[in-house]
């Protein structure tokens, strides 16, 4: 269970430690264009919107915006509003994100009180990502409230929460940040963490015989946590000799959750142009957002927006923020260019939304597509879907499968959202 393996690239080289890897498409342009790789953006707000004056109430191709998406005026081309989606998985409806891209009951797995399974970011970022520093980002805003009991919108195949990159700060330096270790220092910090873990990992397995059945499956859940931070130091091994890009970025201040998001934003723009990632989550700020709005309700309250004026008027200067700020990422992926020149708004599906409607609706799911990064799609409209309580899988199903992943089922799916495409 080393990290220095045959199958791997070798950290040690003569009397030093490197790693050799040939310069990728990020730093120096190719001679031949590729077609580029479909790439995903996923954004949750935690709570749903307010039921009056959010939500479309004709389908077909966009005449006039609802008040609440009005800030995407300039792109109503370019996003479709989906009807009919629910999450029969959903079952507390203070829990915005927990299962938003896993579709699963997170009560409902026998001997278990909270059990979640993979979200399908994580498969995609698998599949996509095998050639990147990062398969994919899960990022966390400054608050949780709305969001449910998750670290971030991502899960592991074990079904363990993902922590999340706390803030524009933390994501900066992670993507850019110029580590000063040596090699030497280098292989000797992840060297430790491996021997820590193979310590770990032989001190626990003889518990394994006599064990019962339920305690079996805990040890197994904890050896696959082992498994994944080791294969997280496998990739760190991997690209440690590989620099950083360097962008020309100046942090601006962040004073509250609106230029959280915004800053955000740009720098997952970024990650998809410096080709680091090709799939990022997002659960986004709720708190800090409305403070920053001089909004004085919590964010519960504002969900229970129908018992006074005041609360109305909160709830939907929520909505035309959030909105407003989505209409700024579809700016920015547009007008950023990959190294061929090729707009990443062609390349790239945001998906933005909320497992919560309003208030303690939990049917019929607020969710917004956005991007040409699908082949075909039909962008432009409000999507009315035939069928009403259509599985959210199968929305995740269609991405899934459209990346060139050979995905015929995610979990309650029973198909693709054909109605989606030419």
């Amino acid at each position: 269970m080393s990290i220095i393996q045959t199958s791997r690239r070798s950290f040690l080289k003569s009397a030093g430690f490197c790693l050799a890897l040939p310069l990728l498409e990020t730093f120096s342009k190719p001679k031949h264009i590729q077609a580029p790789a479909p790439k995903f953006l996923f954004c949750s707000t935690g709570y749903g919107f307010t039921k009056e004056s959010f939500f479309p109430e004709t389908a077909g191709a966009w005449k006039k915006l609802p008040q609440g998406m009005r800030p995407l005026e300039r792109h109503k081309k370019d996003f479709t509003y989906i009807s009919n989606l629910t999450n029969a998985g959903l079952t507390h409806p203070h829990q915005g994100s927990v299962n938003l891209l896993t579709c699963a009951n997170v009560y409902q797995t026998a001997g278990k009180s909270f059990h979640n399974s993979v979200s399908c970011d994580v498969l995609l970022g698998e599949h996509l990502g095998r050639q990147m520093r990062y398969n994919s980002l899960a990022l966390s805003g400054a608050d949780a409230d709305g969001h449910g009991p998750c670290r971030s919108l991502s899960w592991s195949k074990s079904g363990k929460p993902v922590s999340g990159i706390k803030g524009p700060v933390e994501l900066y330096n992670l993507l850019f940040g110029q580590s000063k270790e040596t090699p030497e220092q280098r292989f000797k910090r992840l060297q430790d963490k491996q021997s820590l873990l193979d310590g770990i990992y032989l001190d626990v397995k003889g518990m394994r015989p006599g064990l019962a059945k339920n305690d079996r499956d805990k040890l197994e859940e904890y050896f696959q946590s082992i498994r994944d931070i080791e294969n997280g130091l496998s990739r760190e091994a991997d690209w440690a000799d590989q620099p950083k890009p360097k962008v020309n970025f100046k942090m601006p201040q962040i004073k509250d959750g609106f230029s959280e998001i915004k800053l955000t934003y740009e720098l997952m723009v970024l990650a998809l142009q410096t080709n680091q990632t090709p799939v990022i989550s997002y659960r986004q700020p709720t708190k800090s957002l409305l403070k920053g709005l001089s909004i004085n309700f919590d964010p519960h309250s504002i969900s229970h927006y129908s018992v006074s004026k005041e609360r109305i008027a909160a709830s939907e200067l929520r909505d035309e923020t959030n909105t407003k700020l989505l209409s700024l990422l579809l700016d920015k992926l547009k007008l950023t260019k990959d190294a061929f020149g090729r707009s990443l708004f062609e390349q790239t599906t945001v998906a933005w939304g909320s497992n919560i409607r309003t208030a303690h609706m939990l049917k019929n799911l607020p969710m917004i597509i956005a991007g040409n990064g699908m082949e075909n799609i039909k962008q432009g409209r409000h999507l009315e879907l035939p069928k009403q309580d259509t599985p959210l899988a199968n929305l995740w199903l269609t991405l899934m499968q459209k990346s060139g992943l050979s995905q015929d089922k995610f979990v309650d799916s029973t198909g693709i959202i054909k109605e989606l495409f030419v």
